[in-house]
């Protein structure tokens, strides 16, 4: 995980942001463009999109704190918490309301990045193990 991993999370730390925005964004226009977006599917869109927003927080915080520790546990719930954040942006990127092609685009490059991620914390477990 060592440096290209640390490099890779403030990428995650501000693509997320920047999808954190955009999406918000999208469901804004979405709620005001298409009079079929019912209320308690605008209501559960923008939960998932808020509750994601903590996961993500914590998950680059303890990456993070894994990676510079050298530690596995914070990397081995960091990476629990990646795959409910690819859980999540699968919902985003398939299962939302109304899903436009600006949301897939965002949501797979959000998945990509929870797929690298994977990866080099499942190595960088390895590594601190051995």
């Amino acid at each position: 995980f060592y440096p290209r991993g640390k490099l890779l999370l403030y990428l995650s730390g501000g693509y997320y942001a920047l999808y954190f925005l955009a999406t918000l964004l999208l469901i804004i226009y979405k709620s005001e463009s298409f009079l079929i977006y019912p209320c308690p599917y605008l209501a559960l869109d923008l939960t998932l999109l808020f509750m994601m927003g903590i996961l993500e927080a914590v998950r680059l915080y303890l990456g993070t704190k894994g990676n510079l520790m050298e530690a596995e546990v914070p990397l081995a719930v960091s990476l629990v918490l990646t795959a409910g954040g690819a859980l999540l942006s699968t919902y985003f990127l398939l299962w939302q309301t109304l899903v436009l092609r600006a949301d897939s685009t965002l949501s797979a490059a959000l998945l990509a990045l929870h797929g690298l991620e994977a990866v080099l914390q499942l190595v960088a477990i390895a590594a601190f193990v051995s």
